[in-house]
């Protein structure tokens, strides 16, 4: 029997993919504690009753966010992965840079969930915190910085995690950082893909 994520990935106009849609929103710009199931169900146009009916309690729908989010970032990561297999480090590290930029900026929603969920621990946020572990892990693998994913050290996690959260700064901030700048929208993506090639690459290449 299908799950409730499945059937609103199947349906993109049902009620349920509806509802799912303002979760990922809600969740991403107020994490798991600052949204509540009235919240998202004023954000649609329904009523508390038809979100239950839906979706159940608010944990359920919080843990189908996540589990959307892991099976996309994991599915991009194994399509850059395949992209760049055999290619230079350099080389690796300049096509990942555009990819994951290009993916998350049509998906800000990712980054701020993740580092809500990074920063402000919870029970609920530690089955996301497992998946982006592993992800950490098939990063680092991918990079040349470990034969395999039980002899990364601490330091090639460690470098990752510098990489990941940098990207991840730049588009969850756009909004205060942009300005800063005084660029317009596509000005910015092109101009964080060369601040991180910048920074990046030579350190990982040295």
């Amino acid at each position: 029997m299908p799950t409730p994520l499945e059937k609103a990935r199947s349906n993109p106009d049902s009620m349920k993919a509806r509802i799912f849609a303002s979760a990922q929103k809600l969740f991403a710009e107020y994490g798991y504690d600052g949204t509540t199931t009235r919240m998202i169900a004023k954000d649609v146009g329904i009523d508390i009753s038809t979100l239950y009916y839906h979706w159940g309690e608010k944990k359920e729908l919080y843990m189908a966010v996540l589990e959307h989010f892991k099976r996309e970032i994991g599915s991009k990561l194994k399509e850059i992965e395949a992209m760049v297999r055999g290619k230079s480090l350099e080389t690796r590290l300049d096509v990942a840079i555009d990819e994951m930029c290009d993916y998350l900026f049509d998906r800000i929603e990712v980054t701020r969930l993740i580092l809500f969920s990074s920063f402000i621990k919870s029970r609920d946020t530690d089955d996301l915190g497992v998946a982006i572990s592993d992800h950490i892990s098939n990063i680092a693998v991918a990079m040349g910085l470990a034969m395999d994913k039980s002899s990364i050290t601490p330091e090639a996690k460690a470098r990752v995690m510098a990489m990941v959260l940098s990207l991840f700064s730049f588009i969850s901030g756009e909004i205060f950082l942009r300005p800063i700048l005084n660029i317009d929208a596509p000005e910015y993506v092109r101009t964080v893909k060369e601040t991180l090639k910048f920074t990046l690459i030579p350190a990982f290449t040295r």
